[in-house]
C-alpha cells in the first residue's frame, strides 16, 4: 500500500508535465490534442448507460488486435456495448472502426486514483479486457475496487520486461495478482506472468493471428506489383524504427550493382509521425522516393528509387506489392514489429536478431519455413534478394507463411468466451 501510495503522488506531480507532452505531440499528431480532459477522467457527456464490455488498446498494434476479439465478444454477447479506451492518436484512430451505435470511445486516463475512480463511476463497465501488457497499479487496484473484474488479454511478457518489471516487484507484484484473469499468448508468456503473480487461467495463443487481411488490398497490392515493378524484385521493409532507415541505406550502398538493379525498395516506417522525416532521409541520399499519398489510385511510379508507404491501414496493401519483406524493430534492440500480418498475406520475412516481442511466433515461423533470421540489416538484404531470385524457393516460403498463419487461429474465440464466463462469474 505505501509503494502504490508513492506511486500515486508521483503520477499525480507529474500531471503538468504530461499535459505538455501532450501538446507537443499534438503539433506532429493533433489526436493528441483531443478531448485532453478525458485523461483526468473528466467527461463533457454522459455515459449513455452502463454495461460497458470495457476493451483498452494502448496503440496500432493492440487495436488491431482487439478488433479480432471485438467481433468474436460481439458474437458472444449479442447486444452487447463496447467501451473503447487507448493511449495513442493512432490507437484511437484505429480503433473509431469498429464503434457501432451504441459503443464508446474514451482515452484511458491517467494512472491515478481520482482519474481511475471518475472513469469508473462514469462507464461502469461490467469487465474490463486489457490488451498484451497493459498494466497499470491503480487501474488494476480500483477496478477491484468497484467489482470490476479486470482480465489480460493476448497477454505477452518477454524476459527483458520481466526483468524490468521485477525491480518494481512492490509495486508491480500486487497489480498482477489483482487480476482476475490473465490469458497468455505462449507457455512461456504464462510462465513469466505467474512469477510476477498473475493468475493465468489459459494459454490462448496470438489473436493477430485471427485477423483477416484485406482481400482488396492483397488483390490490388498484387496487381500493381506486376504493373509497376517491370521485372524487379519488391522488398519491403516493414514497420521499420528510428535508425533502422539509415542502416538500412548503409547496407543498400555495399549491395553489388547488380544486385540494386534488380531491386524495388519499399519502405514503411511504424510510426506515421516519421513519415516526413524518412522521406527527407532518402531524399537526401540521392534517391528518387514516390510516396504512397500520391499514387492516388494508380500503380506506384516506375521511375522510382524508392516507394513510401506514408499511409495508416494499409498493411496488406503494401505486403501484396512485396515479394518479401525485412521486419522492421528487428535490426535494432527494440524486439520487433509483427510478423504474423505478413504470413497471413503470404509474404515471407527476413528478420534480424532482435524479436524478443513476438520471440515465439518468431521462432516458430523460421521452423515453419516462413521467416529467414539474418544477424543484421547487411546481411538481410542479399538474404532477401536470394530468397526471391530463387522462384521455386520463394513459393514455397510464400505457402509456408498462409499455413503457418492459418495454423494458429482460433484465440479470439477462446478468449470471446473465457471473457463471457468472467462476466457470468461476477
Amino acid at each position: 500500500m505505501f509503494w502504490r501510495a508513492l506511486y500515486s503522488s508521483l503520477v499525480w506531480l507529474a500531471q503538468p508535465r504530461l499535459r505538455a507532452k501532450l501538446r507537443r505531440r499534438g503539433v506532429a499528431e493533433p489526436g493528441y490534442l483531443e478531448a485532453v480532459e478525458e485523461r483526468f477522467g473528466r467527461y463533457e457527456k454522459p455515459a449513455g448507460g452502463s454495461g460497458y464490455v470495457w476493451v483498452h488498446a494502448v496503440s496500432l498494434g493492440e487495436t488491431r488486435a482487439a478488433a479480432v476479439l471485438v467481433t468474436a465478444l460481439r458474437a458472444q454477447l449479442p447486444g452487447m456495448r463496447l467501451l473503447l479506451t487507448h493511449g495513442t492518436a493512432t490507437g484511437r484512430t484505429e480503433g473509431a472502426k469498429l464503434l457501432r451505435e451504441g459503443d464508446v470511445q474514451t482515452w484511458l486516463p491517467w494512472d491515478t486514483p481520482g482519474a481511475v475512480r471518475r472513469f469508473l463511476r462514469h462507464f461502469k463497465p461490467v469487465v474490463g479486457l486489457l490488451m498484451e501488457t497493459e498494466i497499470w497499479p491503480n487501474l488494476v487496484a480500483e477496478s477491484r475496487a468497484a467489482g470490476v473484474p479486470l482480465a489480460l488479454a493476448n497477454a505477452r511478457l518477454s524476459e527483458k520486461s520481466l526483468r524490468r518489471t521485477l525491480r518494481l516487484a512492490a509495486l508491480a507484484r500486487p497489480a498482477y495478482a489483482g487480476l482476475a484473469a490473465a490469458w497468455a499468448q505462449t507457455e512461456d508468456d504464462a510462465a513469466r506472468l505467474r512469477r510476477l503473480g498473475a493468475p493465468v487461467q489459459g494459454v490462448f495463443g496470438n489473436l493477430k493471428f485471427d485477423a483477416v487481411p484485406d482481400a482488396g488490398q492483397l488483390m490490388r497490392g498484387q496487381a500493381w506489383r506486376h504493373a509497376a515493378a517491370g521485372g524487379r524484385t519488391v522488398l519491403l521493409f516493414a514497420s521499420s524504427r528510428e535508425g533502422e532507415e539509415a542502416a538500412w541505406l548503409a547496407a543498400v550502398r555495399r549491395l553489388p550493382a547488380a544486385v540494386r538493379e534488380r531491386v524495388q525498395w519499399l519502405i514503411v516506417p511504424r510510426h506515421p509521425q516519421r513519415f516526413d522525416e524518412v522521406a527527407e532521409l532518402l531524399a537526401g541520399a540521392g534517391l528518387r522516393v514516390a510516396r504512397r499519398s500520391t499514387w492516388s489510385d494508380g500503380p506506384p511510379p516506375q521511375d522510382a528509387d524508392v516507394w513510401l508507404g506514408d499511409t495508416l491501414g494499409e498493411m496488406a496493401l503494401y505486403y501484396g506489392l512485396a515479394h518479401a519483406a525485412l521486419l522492421g524493430g528487428s535490426f535494432a534492440p527494440l524486439g520487433g514489429q509483427n510478423l504474423i500480418e505478413a504470413a497471413a498475406c503470404g509474404c515471407p520475412v527476413v528478420m534480424g536478431p532482435h524479436t524478443f516481442n513476438f520471440a515465439a511466433a518468431a521462432r516458430e515461423a523460421e521452423a515453419a519455413g516462413a521467416a529467414l533470421r539474418a544477424p543484421d540489416i547487411g546481411a538481410a538484404l542479399p538474404a532477401a534478394a536470394q530468397l526471391c531470385a530463387d522462384a521455386v524457393r520463394l513459393t514455397a516460403a510464400r505457402a509456408a507463411a498462409l499455413r503457418f498463419a492459418a495454423a494458429h487461429c482460433g484465440g479470439a474465440q477462446r478468449t470471446a468466451q473465457a471473457a463471457a464466463a468472467l462476466i457470468g462469474n461476477h
